[in-house]
């Protein structure tokens, strides 16, 4: 049994106004609250329009606080951006980087991602640095030379098991309903763990979390969560529905 404590995390994406995400917040705060166990960690990352409002509904539940992006910069003219000071600063303790979206709807490269999370790490931030192939490049046989060169080339040489998680999310799985197979996820994972081990040392490397983010939900989590390599979840739609993510959560091996 691996004794990298579980990581659930809920990923919103542009969903959500202030009374949805207060009553989505309390709903999964109440759960956590009222049946609270030390098996695993649980992380809502809300849209930046309502980090306080999430943030000020889960304070004292245990439950941490992130957002979906950061700059690069601390302060300064990048109109329309949000500095990882001023998610530290908003109570936030981790944020997604690289997320496919971003990567193929803002053409963020690997450097971008690598410079986001040593921004992140500067302001004490625990950054989640996504990779994962396209459908064409797991057809083509690419999804380990694809998500090798992602993890060489974005996570930082500071990268640490307090500092930093990764989320490994196939493209095509993501919200399509598509799931890679057991054997394929461990796979993946476990190529990832040894190219971090060759960038960062193997200990290093066995203690940071990898993430499966490619529409997990209540009905797979068990398998894929009780695979030696998958320390938790990135929940995209099934961290919408409070009872679909607080299932996917107790779906995690006890430590």
């Amino acid at each position: 049994m691996s004794a990298r404590r579980p990581l659930i995390a809920g990923n919103w994406k542009m969903n959500g106004l202030r009374a949805d995400a207060r009553a989505l917040a309390d709903e999964i705060g109440t759960l956590r609250k009222n049946k609270s166990q030390d098996a695993f960690d649980l992380l809502i990352c809300p849209p930046f329009s309502v980090i306080e409002t999430v943030g000020h509904v889960l304070d004292s539940t245990g439950i941490f606080l992130g957002a979906q992006d950061c700059h690069t910069a601390e302060k300064g003219a990048h109109t329309g951006d949000v500095s990882a000071a001023m998610l530290k600063d908003a109570g936030c303790s981790h944020v997604i980087l690289g997320h496919s979206e971003r990567r193929t709807n803002h053409k963020e490269s690997n450097e971008l991602v690598k410079q986001k999370a040593i921004a992140a790490h500067n302001e004490g931030l625990i950054a989640i640095i996504c990779v994962g192939e396209t459908e064409t490049e797991r057809e083509n046989g690419k999804t380990l030379e694809v998500v090798t060169a992602q993890i060489k080339d974005s996570v930082p040489e500071g990268a640490r098991a307090d500092n930093t998680v990764i989320a490994y999310e196939p493209v095509w799985a993501i919200g399509t309903g598509k799931v890679a197979t057991p054997d394929d996820v461990q796979n993946v994972h476990g190529d990832i763990r040894k190219t971090l081990a060759a960038k960062l040392g193997q200990e290093t490397a066995d203690g940071i979390r990898i993430l499966y983010g490619g529409s997990m939900k209540p009905e797979n989590a068990k398998e894929l969560l009780a695979l030696p390599d998958v320390d938790g979840g990135l929940i995209g739609g099934a961290a919408l529905k409070a009872e679909d993510f607080w299932a996917i959560a107790q779906s995690c091996p006890s430590l």
